[in-house]
């Protein structure tokens, strides 16, 4: 029998589509709202997609008011934020002040995101690894500081750049490309009137993600992004295009040492502070010969990693947020303390997800490209399908392409190897036009094994 519990699920990504998925599937959860979706949500049992407010008018997700007028009038008991921007904005401040419950920290504990140089300061502060840094204000103390670091470099505009403020700078002359074309030629608007100096670390990246409820910090396993647009990791960054969980690059005494050393401290700094961080706190590293450094903090579930963590997590999401929230009576809530003490329950094995794109991604893209194969591979054991850039088409009922990640083909598998062969076959039977993927999600992993 379903619970009584509506959730309003903010954003039409892969990852809101995996959220509205999971929540969905909670004994406590009526119905799932999801703004604005995408087909694959439209197509879920118990889940809803909204448009927008009353009247026709489309949700603006970074207005606070806006999201908090859509959870009243669909009577949302739980709201969860998909992207950064809402939170950054201080959504969640928003909400508590109307005495409702959102997923989600703060928008001062948010400024891990989103602000580069208050993360980088914070990490010194409480003794969080991290590498080293400066912050320029202009153009010539970046250069400056360029000039100090040597090359490679990194140069990182210290605000919300929608995934595209960072430049790992080879040479002097690619540094200060990068410094003008943030802080002289507003490539990334206000965000890049300040940026980040950082000296270039070495290694395999990884990525945690925790729950939290300001003092308990409960690890979900760690998961690796495949940022590069092509084999080999050649060519642009992406929003990511694939992932696989767990990553054993990520030893059991270096997820000590992150737990210990970064997730922790951070969490219990924020609260010192008197800005408790609530929510799901994500920590992009970097496994440097030296041990794990901290390359960024998100302050949400990343994208495309809880595509692959949510298939392989048997705990009730719902209750699991409610907990951090330390609400929720009669539904589950009270902290994660207990949660803790017994730990996550996981399902055995692994999940693989490969994504695949529109032609052109990163860069301009068609869209309207029609979808075959979803119907077949949603037979198929072990498979599922996130939709990240899709909608409904004219017709009411093909799939056609809106975005430039279109689609998460997931694969959970008793072994990474039978999970990355899975996913790769369930690619396979799904076609648009101008389609590409990476063939070598977790390759690396695999081979090692």
């Amino acid at each position: 029998m379903a619970g009584d519990l509506k959730v309003l699920v903010v954003g039409g990504g892969g990852r809101e589509h995996a959220l509205a998925w999971k929540l969905a599937e909670s004994p406590l959860v009526a119905r799932v709202y999801c703004a604005p979706g995408n087909a694959g949500t439209a197509r879920e049992p118990l889940v809803v997609n909204v448009a927008g407010l009353p009247g026709g008018k489309p949700l603006k997700p970074g207005d606070p008011e806006e999201v908090l007028a859509l959870a009243r009038h669909l009577g949302a008991d739980l709201t969860v934020v998909g992207p950064e921007d809402p939170l950054a904005a201080g959504v969640a401040d928003t909400f508590a002040q109307a005495g409702l419950p959102l997923f989600g920290p703060s928008r001062a504990a948010a400024r891990l995101e989103s602000s580069k140089a208050f993360a980088k300061e914070f990490m010194v502060r409480h003794g969080v690894p991290t590498a080293r840094f400066e912050v320029a204000d202009s153009p010539a103390a970046a250069l400056a500081a360029v000039a100090r670091f040597g090359t490679p470099v990194v140069v990182k505009a210290d605000g919300l750049a929608a995934g595209k403020g960072v430049t790992v700078a080879p040479d002097r002359r690619a540094a200060e490309e990068a410094v003008r074309a943030a802080m002289e030629e507003g490539a990334f608007g206000e965000a890049g009137r300040r940026v980040v100096i950082e000296e270039c670390l070495e290694g395999p990246e990884v990525s945690v993600l925790a729950l939290t409820d300001g003092e308990t910090v409960l690890p979900f396993p760690p998961a690796q992004d495949h940022k590069r647009v092509f084999d080999g990791d050649r060519g642009p960054n992406t929003g990511g295009m694939g992932a696989y969980c767990p990553a054993p690059v990520l030893s059991p005494d270096e997820e000590d040492f992150v737990m210990d050393r970064v997730l922790l401290p951070t969490v219990g700094g924020m609260a010192a502070a008197g800005t408790p961080y609530r929510g799901v706190l994500y920590a992009g590293l970097m496994l440097t010969r030296d041990g794990p450094r901290v390359l960024e903090f998100n302050c949400r579930f990343g994208d495309p990693e809880t595509q692959v963590i949510l298939p392989l997590l048997e705990d009730d999401l719902a209750e699991l947020m409610l907990a951090a929230l330390g609400s929720g009576a009669g539904h589950g809530g009270g902290g994660l303390d207990r949660i803790r003490a017994r730990g996550l329950r996981l399902r055995p094995g692994s999940a693989v997800s490969v994504v695949m794109a529109s032609r052109g991604y990163p860069g301009p893209y068609e869209a309207g490209k029609p979808v075959e194969g979803l119907e077949v591979v949603a037979t198929r054991p072990g498979i599922k399908v996130f939709h990240a850039g899709t909608r409904i088409g004219p017709n009411g009922r093909t799939v056609e392409t809106a975005g430039g990640r279109v689609l998460n083909v997931v694969a959970v598998g008793a072994t990474l190897r039978d999970a990355v062969r899975d996913a790769y076959r369930a690619v396979a039977l799904i076609h648009f036009e101008g389609a590409h993927y990476r063939s070598d999600i977790a390759a690396r992993a695999v081979a090692d094994d």
